[in-house]
Order: structure tokens, then C-alpha cells, then sequence
């Protein structure tokens, strides 16, 4: 049974072997990945990879809770200043932010982000959805009048994972249509332009 790191020297090799299954699964993809490639990578035998992990799954699972940690420090550290934006540049920021953060590293989080896209993208999602679902409330919290929406839930759903979907398929796009800044503008138009009519729509009666 592949055991828990509890010395700095082993949370060390564990960190090594994480990092090194970002760099073979973007060079590779998840499917011509081994638990040898990414030892070779990590710069150890693989015997040592196996005191840790059991198998190439264990590995890439870690990746996952990795990359989702960062992704979520990073949103809520930044959560108190996004919840006074308006809801435009709310969208705007969080959306740079994310782009920001795949793009970074030599865009190894990207290549794995668009290697789940493939196989189950709900396990990178979930965290990070449910995250901005709560910032989502942070921010009517500061601007009540947002309060009058109506399938806050729902449309904060669709727009989030609409959002994280665009993002991903637009980096991972080598032609991409559009810049990046037009889609975080034009995401944030539809979402500054929906709450704009709701708030129309559901106006006290004079």
C-alpha cells in the first residue's frame, strides 16, 4: 500500500513525482503516460514513485487535487475584491485570473485541463464551480439589488460552466477565432447585459 509522505524530504519526492506528471501528460497526453515516464521525469526510480502512489491513476488524481487547490487559493484570495466589482468586471477579473493561471508554467495546467476535458471534466469542475457559486453570493451580498434575480442557482450555473468551458477550449484553441480579451469581454457582456434586463424586468411598479 503506497504510504502518506510525513518527512519534508518525502513530501518533497511527492511534490517532484506531481510536477513531473504535469510535464508527461502535456507532453504525451494521459494515455501514453506511464508510471516509468514520470518517474525518469521526476528524477527517481519508479520503485520509489510506487512507495506513493500505487499507480499512474493515484498519480494523476493528485494532479487533480493539485491543480484544483491552486485554482481555488487562488479565487479566494481574491473573492473580497471581486464581490465589490461590479458584475461585468467581476467576470472580467475572475475569468482573466483563470487564464492567467493555465497559461502559466508553460502551460502545463492548460495541457492537463484539455486532457480532461476528454475524460472527466466534472472532477476538475465540481471544486472550482462550487467555489464561484459562492462567490456568486458574496457578491448580491454587496449588491443587494441583484437579490431581484430571478434562477440565481441556475443561471449562475450555466454561466459558470459555460465560462470555464469557453476558457479552456479558447487556450487550448492554436487558431483561435477570437482573442482572449474578446471572449472575456464578450462572456462578461452577456452576463452584465443578463443581469442588466433582470433587473429591468423585475423594477418596483411606480
Amino acid at each position: 500500500m503506497a504510504r502518506k509522505p510525513q518527512q519534508q524530504r518525502s513530501k518533497a519526492t511527492v511534490d517532484a513525482i506531481i510536477q513531473a506528471g504535469f510535464i508527461c501528460v502535456a507532453e504525451r497526453g494521459v494515455g501514453a503516460t506511464t508510471t516509468r515516464h514520470i518517474a525518469e521525469t521526476a528524477g527517481i526510480g519508479v520503485g520509489s514513485l510506487y512507495e506513493y502512489f500505487k499507480d499512474k491513476e493515484a498519480v494523476f488524481d493528485a494532479m487533480n487535487q493539485r491543480m484544483v487547490e491552486e485554482v481555488v487559493g487562488m479565487l479566494q484570495a481574491a473573492a473580497p475584491a471581486i464581490s465589490r466589482l461590479p458584475i461585468g468586471e467581476a467576470v472580467k477579473h475572475i475569468l482573466t485570473l483563470f487564464g492567467e493561471f493555465l497559461q502559466g508554467n508553460d502551460q502545463r495546467y492548460l495541457k492537463c485541463a484539455r486532457q480532461a476535458m476528454n475524460i472527466d471534466l466534472k472532477d476538475y469542475v465540481g471544486p472550482i464551480s462550487k467555489l464561484l457559486t459562492q462567490i456568486v453570493m458574496q457578491h448580491i451580498m454587496h449588491h443587494p439589488e441583484h437579490m431581484r434575480l430571478r434562477r440565481i442557482p441556475a443561471m449562475s450555473y450555466i454561466f459558470i460552466n459555460a465560462g470555464i468551458f469557453s476558457v479552456v477550449r479558447h487556450l487550448s484553441d492554436p487558431n483561435p477565432p477570437i482573442s482572449y480579451e474578446e471572449l472575456t469581454q464578450g462572456l462578461a457582456d452577456m452576463v452584465d447585459h443578463y443581469v442588466a434586463q433582470e433587473l429591468l424586468l423585475t423594477a418596483p411598479k411606480a
